[in-house]
């Protein structure tokens, strides 16, 4: 099996607006090194424009609601890509971008070798998890016992 991810978040002004401009700057960069890496597979993709990666898929009819959804051989690989590239220099830098949001804004899940997860199903997984916590149907990085970086590279909860 591999491993699908969807990680949500609301951007706290228009992708145009100077205030994350060097995020949407970064994205080609950081996008580009997730698609090069060992054990990636598949990510959800806008149109192709130069910096604006997928946030093109906006949740809903606001599109500061942005979503990223991937997919992976493995939770090695996800691992590495998240926590051990520039990935996570802007990982930490989030709040500065995005709105706090009260809800888990992220879930992973198990899906078939060729499976292309679509954002509704990764939305509803989402909403699973939410409603009724950690399950083969969804989770997180404490779910997943091969997952270590996770707990050592994270920033603080917040």
């Amino acid at each position: 099996m591999h491993l699908a991810e969807l990680n949500i978040g609301r951007l706290s002004a228009p992708t145009d607006d100077p205030r994350v401009a060097e995020f949407m700057e970064a994205l080609d960069l950081v996008n580009g090194l997730g698609k090069r890496m060992p054990g990636f597979v598949w990510m959800m993709e806008g149109s192709g424009a130069p910096g604006t990666g997928n946030t093109e898929n906006c949740i809903g009819a606001d599109p500061q609601f942005v979503a990223n959804l991937t997919v992976w051989e493995d939770v090695a690989s996800l691992e590495k890509f998240v926590w051990d590239t520039i990935h996570k220099r802007f990982y930490d830098r989030r709040a500065e971008w995005f709105e706090v949001l009260g809800d888990q804004h992220f879930v992973m899940w198990w899906v078939a070798p060729g499976h292309r997860p679509t954002l509704d199903e990764g939305l509803a997984r989402l909403d699973h998890l939410r409603a009724h916590g950690a399950s083969d149907h969804g989770f997180g990085w404490d779910w997943l016992k091969q997952a270590g970086l996770w707990r050592d590279r994270r920033c603080a909860a917040g």
